[in-house]
């Protein structure tokens, strides 16, 4: 009887440190996928912190903006300016929250993981729809060209047309016809220096091609943050659990 007892003993000690081991080798393999992911969205963070700044401090953009009135166009931007340093912030916050092996860090780590998510997920959507085509970026800039182009025997008007214009490389809102449409003369800066012809498209097609390249890489690589994100709260999820399970094993 005490042979069979002890054997049962035994049989619980050695199903206990099996669990104990299992669950250490479990956080051993998500603590390593966490120290080796943030790196990564370290450096995606600060990909997205470089195109934003490109977006908003491009030589010239902001004043074309300016002349058209659409300069809600940075809200996504500056939406996404935080995104990315909250990117950068939590990727150096997680290793040090993985090699410390705290509960209450590890849920303040899947909460500011969360936050990044969402801000990303909203900066893109904002960003894409400020820029994109048939969103509301193309019939803000085609009534300021038209309203420009009507205004365009006042000096103020006139100049802010031959900045948008030349720079661009565009005339009128939808093309040449606008100014046709009403009613005046088209000026030197429609025109190709080389052909004399009239610009074929319009500005609002050619900002519109212009903000979209741009955008469109910003908005793919928040969304692979965004990925990212939710790998990161699954994994400390898994860790947390694993911490858990490890505690119990010992008592």
């Amino acid at each position: 009887m005490e042979k069979v007892s002890s054997l049962k003993y035994i049989g619980l000690n050695s199903n206990d440190d099996f669990r104990h081991k299992k669950s250490e080798k479990l956080c051993t393999v998500v603590h390593k996928n966490i120290d080796e992911k943030d790196p990564h969205d370290n450096i995606l963070g600060i990909c997205i912190l470089i195109i934003c700044f490109w977006l908003r401090y491009e030589a010239g953009v902001y004043e074309w903006l300016d002349k058209l009135n659409a300069l809600s166009f940075y809200a996504g931007v500056y939406i996404l300016i935080v995104a990315g340093l909250l990117v950068v912030g939590v990727a150096v916050f997680g290793c040090v929250t993985a090699m410390a092996e705290n509960q209450f860090f590890l849920l303040l780590y899947i909460a500011i993981q969360v936050l990044a998510f969402l801000l990303g997920l909203i900066g893109s959507t904002v960003l894409l729809g400020n820029s994109a085509r048939d969103s509301s970026f193309q019939p803000m800039v085609r009534e300021s060209m038209r309203n420009l182009i009507m205004q365009a025997h006042f000096e103020p008007a006139r100049q802010s047309l031959q900045l948008i214009q030349e720079n661009i490389g565009c005339c009128g809102a939808d093309g040449a016809k606008d100014y046709l449409n009403l009613n005046h003369p088209l000026p030197n800066e429609c025109r190709d220096t080389v052909t004399g012809n009239p610009f074929f498209h319009g500005c609002v097609d050619e900002l519109t091609w212009f903000f979209e390249a741009k955008c469109n890489w910003a908005a793919g690589i928040v969304l692979a943050i965004c990925l990212l994100h939710v790998v990161n709260v699954v994994l400390s999820v898994i860790f947390i659990q694993g911490m858990k399970k490890e505690q119990k094993s010992l008592y």
